[in-house]
C-alpha cells in the first residue's frame, strides 16, 4: 500500500457537503410539498402532515445518505495502488519537421539565436506528440533526413544538440529540396493523414514556386513556423566575426508574409514562433488534435495505475436504495434477483450488437477452436475448423452448405485431410455449379497431379516388393545380382549394413579431404579455417565449438577471443576512454557528406550561401 494514492484527489472536496446534509433534510421537511394548491386541505391532512412527511412513522435517511456520499467521493477520487499494462495508441497522422540549417539560422535578432529557439520548439512539439509518428529533415545546399518517421521521440531529441550549420556539406538555403525530402518520407508509408512543417526564417520566391509544384498532386499540407524578426540580425561565425557582403554586415531578415503565402498556397497554416505552446496549438500539431487513433504497430504498452474506485460503487448502491423511498424492497429485489433460477442462454454480449457474419472473422482470427463451437453457420464453422487444422470436421461442415463456394472449401479440407479422390469430386461439383471458378480448377489440377504421383509411387513400391521376394527365393546367381542391385537401393539387412558402413567411411574421407583443402585455401587467403563450405552440410554443435579456434597464416593454432565480461572498467581503462575525442556530430557530418557526394547536387546560381 506504499503506492496508494488518488488519481483525482479534488473529488475529495465533496466530503465537505456531508455536514450540510442535516440542513438540507431539515429544509426539505419544512417546505411545502405543493399538493395544497391542487388537493383540498381536508383531504390532504390525513395523507401528509404539515411538515411534509407522511402520516406514518418514517426513518430519517440522513445516515445512509452521508455514508453513500462518503463512498462516492472516495470512488470518484480514483483510489489506485497497482499498475497494469495499458496498450499505447498513436495518432493517425504523421508529421515531418523540415528544419532550416542554413547560416541565417545563426542570426541573433532573437535571444540566444534562431537555431536554438527552433530546436527548443522541436522539443516542445515532440512532447506534445507523445506516441505519434514524427520525422526530422534538415537542409542547406542539400536536404538530409536526420530521423525517419518514428514514435520514439528520444531518437530525435538525442540528435538535436549536434545539429549545426557547420555539419552540412555545403552552405545554401534550398528549402525546395528540404520539402521534397520530407514528402518522400511521407510517401514511403506514413499511416493516415500526414503533414509537413517548415521551420525557417524565409524562403525565396524562386523556391516557393518549386515547392508548390512539388506538392501540387500531394494530399499532404505544408505549414510554416516562422523564426526571427522582420528587422533581422547579423550572422556571427566562430572566430570570424559577422558575415559580410561587399564589406557590409549581412542582416538576415525573416519574411512572415512570404511564409504565410507559401502555407496558404499549399493547404497549411502559418504561425510565428512563440515562447509558449500557442503556435503548436494553432498549427494543430498535438496528438490530441487528431480525429482518429489507432493501436501502435509495435504493440507497445505502458504501466499505468489502475483506477479501482469502481469497486466502491457496489457499497454505495445499497445505501442509495435504502435512502430512497421503499428502498428496503428495492434492496431486497436487488439482492435476490441474481439468486433466482434463470434458463440457460447461449447468447453472449457481442451477439446483442453484431450478426454472426460480422463477428466470425474476428472470432476465427482470435481463437479458431472456440469459434468452431460458437459459430452456427456451416460455412463459418467450417472455416474455423479449417483454421484449427481439423480438416475432416471442416469438410463435414462445408458439406452441409449447398453452394459452389462451400464445395470448393470442402475440396480444400479433404485435400488437407489426405482424401484426394473425394477432394477431386468436391472440386468437380463446385465447377459444375460455377464453371468460371478458376481457384477450384487450379486446385483440382494440383490435387489430381498429386494423386497420380501417389499412385505411381505405390505401383513402384509394389513392384520393388515383388522383385525382392523373387530375389529372396532365387539361386546364388540371383543373390549376386541382388548384390549388384544393392547400389540402386534394394538391399537386404546384412548388405545394407555393410554398405552403410562403407558409405560412412567414404563420407569421412570426403569430409577430411574437404577440410584439408579448406585449410590450404584459408592459409593462402589468410581467413579462418572455420569457414563453412557451400557443398557441406551445416556443422554440428561440436564442430562449431572446434571452429572457435582458428589457424594463422603459418598453420599454427590461435586462441579464441575472450568472452565479454560485465565487470566495471578499471581506472586506467576509463582514462584511456577519455582520450577519445567527443564528436557526436561527426557521424551526421560524414553521413551528410556521403549523401551529398552520391547525389551530386548541383548548386543553384540564385541561391545564397546563407
Amino acid at each position: 500500500m506504499s503506492d496508494f494514492h488518488f488519481l483525482r484527489p479534488l473529488w475529495l472536496l465533496l466530503l465537505l457537503a456531508i455536514p450540510l446534509l442535516p440542513l438540507v433534510f431539515r429544509k426539505a421537511r419544512q417546505s411545502d410539498s405543493g399538493w395544497a394548491r391542487i388537493i383540498p386541505e381536508p383531504l390532504l391532512r390525513p395523507v401528509i402532515t404539515h411538515h411534509g412527511q407522511s402520516g406514518g412513522h418514517s426513518r430519517s435517511p440522513l445516515l445512509a445518505s452521508a455514508a453513500a456520499l462518503l463512498i462516492l467521493s472516495v470512488a470518484l477520487a480514483g483510489p489506485a495502488w497497482r499498475q497494469v499494462p495499458t496498450p499505447l495508441q498513436q495518432q493517425n497522422d504523421s508529421l515531418v519537421v523540415v528544419l532550416d540549417l542554413s547560416l541565417s539560422m545563426l542570426a541573433t535578432d532573437v535571444e540566444p539565436d534562431r537555431l536554438t529557439l527552433a530546436k527548443r520548439k522541436i522539443r516542445d512539439i515532440l512532447d506534445q506528440r507523445e506516441g505519434s509518428l514524427t520525422a526530422l529533415v534538415v537542409y542547406a545546399a542539400d536536404a538530409h533526413a536526420v530521423s525517419p518517421l518514428t514514435d520514439d521521440r528520444n531518437t530525435i531529441i538525442g540528435l538535436l544538440d549536434v545539429l549545426d550549420p557547420v555539419i552540412m556539406p555545403a552552405p545554401g538555403n534550398r528549402a525546395d529540396l528540404g520539402v521534397a525530402r520530407g514528402l518522400e518520407l511521407l510517401e514511403q508509408g506514413a499511416p493516415g493523414n500526414g503533414k509537413l512543417l517548415l521551420l525557417t526564417d524565409n524562403v525565396s520566391d524562386r523556391y516557393q514556386d518549386r515547392i508548390t509544384e512539388t506538392l501540387k498532386n500531394s494530399p499532404f499540407p505544408l505549414s510554416t513556423l516562422i523564426v526571427g524578426t522582420a528587422e533581422g540580425g547579423p550572422i556571427p561565425l566562430p572566430k570570424q566575426g559577422f558575415i559580410r557582403e561587399n564589406g557590409n554586415i549581412v542582416m538576415a531578415k525573416a519574411s512572415p508574409s512570404a511564409l504565410q503565402q507559401l502555407a496558404s498556397r499549399n493547404g497549411g497554416r502559418s504561425q510565428r514562433l512563440t515562447i509558449d505552446d500557442t503556435d503548436i496549438t494553432n498549427l494543430r500539431l498535438r496528438s490530441e488534435d487528431a480525429t482518429e487513433w489507432q493501436d501502435s504497430e509495435r504493440d507497445l504498452t505502458v504501466n499505468r495505475f489502475q483506477d479501482d474506485g469502481y469497486w466502491l460503487l457496489w457499497l454505495a448502491l445499497p445505501l442509495i436504495l435504502i435512502g430512497w423511498r421503499k428502498g428496503a424492497l428495492a434492496l431486497l429485489l436487488f439482492t435476490l434477483l441474481p439468486l433466482a433460477p434463470r434458463p440457460a442462454m447461449a447468447l453472449s454480449w457481442a451477439e446483442l450488437w453484431a450478426r454472426e457474419d460480422q463477428r466470425a472473422p474476428a472470432l476465427i482470427a482470435e481463437d479458431p477452436a472456440s469459434a468452431a463451437t460458437e459459430l452456427e453457420s456451416p460455412e463459418w464453422r467450417g472455416s474455423a475448423e479449417y483454421r484449427n487444422q481439423d480438416y475432416e470436421a471442416a469438410a463435414e461442415s462445408f458439406g452441409r452448405a449447398v453452394t459452389p463456394r462451400s464445395d470448393y472449401n470442402r475440396g480444400n479440407a479433404l485435400a488437407r485431410a489426405g482424401k484426394l479422390e473425394e477432394a477431386i469430386k468436391a472440386y468437380d461439383e463446385a465447377l459444375e455449379a460455377e464453371p468460371e471458378m478458376e481457384d477450384a480448377r487450379v486446385n483440382r489440377d494440383l490435387v489430381e497431379q498429386l494423386l497420380k504421383q501417389q499412385q505411381s509411387e505405390n505401383q513402384s513400391g509394389d513392384s520393388d516388393q515383388e522383385n525382392q521376394n523373387n530375389d529372396d527365393n532365387g539361386s546364388d546367381s540371383d543373390q549376386n545380382q541382388q548384390g549388384n542391385d544393392s547400389n540402386s537401393g534394394e538391399q537386404d539387412p546384412d548388405s545394407q549394413q555393410g554398405d552403410q558402413s562403407g558409405q560412412e567411411s567414404d563420407q569421412e574421407r570426403g569430409q577430411q579431404d574437404s577440410e584439408e583443402s579448406g585449410e590450404q585455401q584459408n592459409s593462402q587467403s589468410g581467413e579462418q579455417s572455420g569457414q563453412e563450405n557451400a557443398n557441406e552440410p551445416p556443422q554440428q554443435p561440436s564442430d562449431a565449438a572446434e571452429s572457435a579456434t582458428g589457424n594463422d597464416a603459418n598453420g599454427q593454432q590461435q586462441q579464441a577471443p575472450a568472452e565479454l565480461t560485465e565487470a566495471p572498467l578499471t581506472q586506467g581503462q576509463e582514462q584511456w576512454l577519455r582520450r577519445i575525442p567527443d564528436d557526436p556530430g561527426g557521424l551526421l557530418r560524414r553521413k551528410f557528406l556521403q549523401q551529398y557526394q552520391q547525389r551530386d547536387t548541383q548548386s543553384d546560381e540564385g541561391d545564397t550561401p546563407w
